[in-house]
């Protein structure tokens, strides 16, 4: 008899709930034939959103001019060039393009800083609720993720006094995910200082994703860690999946902020981890220079008409009894607290059971870490209509349980 070949035991430890209950709605449509309301993903491209014209001219212009090739694997020198002027004119600090790594999309940036500047039993602090790919990839890697405490009761900013308790002798970064994925809120200037000075008290460097950085309801952008931290070194995450709307060009890049050069090591092991993946997307590197130099006029419409949807999602969510939520200050995410006996310790079960119940999907809580229990994510980037559908339907299964 053949013998059966088993996986990599490190694979039983990937899970991203965000695709993961797709799974079951595509199953669920394929057996009843009703079309399920998908509020699981973060894709403002699949709803009434749209890469801005002048982005998507470029990408047009770069294959017709034969950007087709391999690109060097730390990223186009043109592209990085851009960057370094984007973040002098939107964060006001100075780099070199050679503190700049372009990646596919900033998942790959979180792949290649857990496999190339952690060593197997080293500890990083997440916030949790925490994006799943920071578990999944970190305990892949054999990195201990270690959550720290949002507090809901405050928009979910970071419990500093529990970063203070969490950070042991195997800790060597801390990362921050502002504006926040899953929960919307946007860590104020005072706090995100707090959290770098803590870091630098305690020899770390600060991992900061900034992917949502100009889509908040209050001001123009969220704070830049790399603007704030003095001699602490950072890495800063970024792309143009969520501002500039191109989720499938899969463009991401990172860069240091390390004026010590304390990360030199790291930085060139990450490189390498780059260099076995070839390249990135070459056409789509040499759009994202028009996208983060071009004109900008979209994001005041894009951030406009979310926080209409925002607005809109929070106060019907608060109307049911059984649901409250925290209203979210950025991205395009919310967050609410299932306050229901039948699902104590069962969000899964709620998320499940509504979308067998009534044909829609959110993200149960538990997906994203210790502190997402009781709670799910809702994505309010649909049209006010979908979103008004879908809330009449969560409303009508909430009734019928209690």
């Amino acid at each position: 008899m053949k013998k059966k070949f088993e996986p990599a035991e490190r694979t039983s430890r990937i899970t991203y709930a965000i695709r993961e209950v797709a799974q079951e709605a595509r199953k669920i449509e394929q057996e009843t034939n009703e079309q399920i309301i998908y509020l699981n993903i973060g894709d403002p491209t699949k709803f009434d959103f749209d890469v801005p014209q002048h982005i998507k001219d470029a990408m047009c212009e770069a294959v017709k001019k034969g950007y087709n090739f391999y690109s060097p694997s730390s990223g186009l020198d043109e592209l990085k060039e851009a960057i370094v002027k984007r973040e002098k004119r939107d964060n006001n600090i100075s780099i070199r393009a050679n503190d700049i790594l372009i990646t596919n999309g900033t998942a790959e940036a979180i792949l290649a800083i857990l496999a190339a500047a952690f060593c197997p039993g080293d500890e990083v602090l997440v916030p949790s609720p925490v994006y799943p790919p920071y578990i999944s990839a970190a305990e892949f890697y054999d990195v201990n993720p270690v959550e720290y405490r949002t507090i809901e009761e405050e928009g979910w900013v970071p419990d500093i006094d529990d970063i203070r308790k969490k950070i042991s002798s195997k800790t060597k970064a801390i990362i921050l995910i502002n504006p926040n994925n899953p929960t919307g809120s946007v860590y104020p200037t005072n706090l995100v200082k707090e959290i770098i000075d803590i870091a630098g008290e305690n020899n770390l460097f600060v991992i900061s994703d900034e992917i949502y950085d100009r889509i908040v309801f209050s001001g123009t952008k969220a704070p830049n860690a790399a603007s704030l931290a003095r001699d602490v070194p950072v890495l800063v995450l970024y792309g143009l999946s969520k501002v500039y709307l191109a989720t499938g060009w899969r463009i991401g890049y990172m860069y240091r902020w390390d004026p010590e050069d304390r990360l030199s090591e790291l930085w060139n092991a990450m490189l390498k981890f780059l260099m076995v993946r070839i390249s990135g997307f070459t056409p789509a590197q040499r759009a994202a220079v028009a996208a983060l130099l071009g004109p900008q006029d979209h994001i005041k419409s894009l951030v406009d008409k979310l926080r209409e949807r925002r607005d809109f999602v929070y106060r019907r969510l608060n109307e049911i009894d059984g649901i409250s939520s925290t209203l979210p200050e950025g991205a395009f995410y919310i967050f609410p607290k299932i306050e229901i006996d039948r699902y104590k310790g069962n969000d899964k079960g709620f998320v499940l059971d509504l979308l067998k119940s009534k044909k829609v999907l959110l993200v149960h809580g538990s997906g994203f870490g210790h502190y997402g229990q009781d709670h799910f994510r809702l994505v309010y980037l649909p049209p006010i209509p979908v979103l008004s559908e879908a809330l009449d339907r969560i409303e009508n299964f909430v009734e019928n349980i209690k």
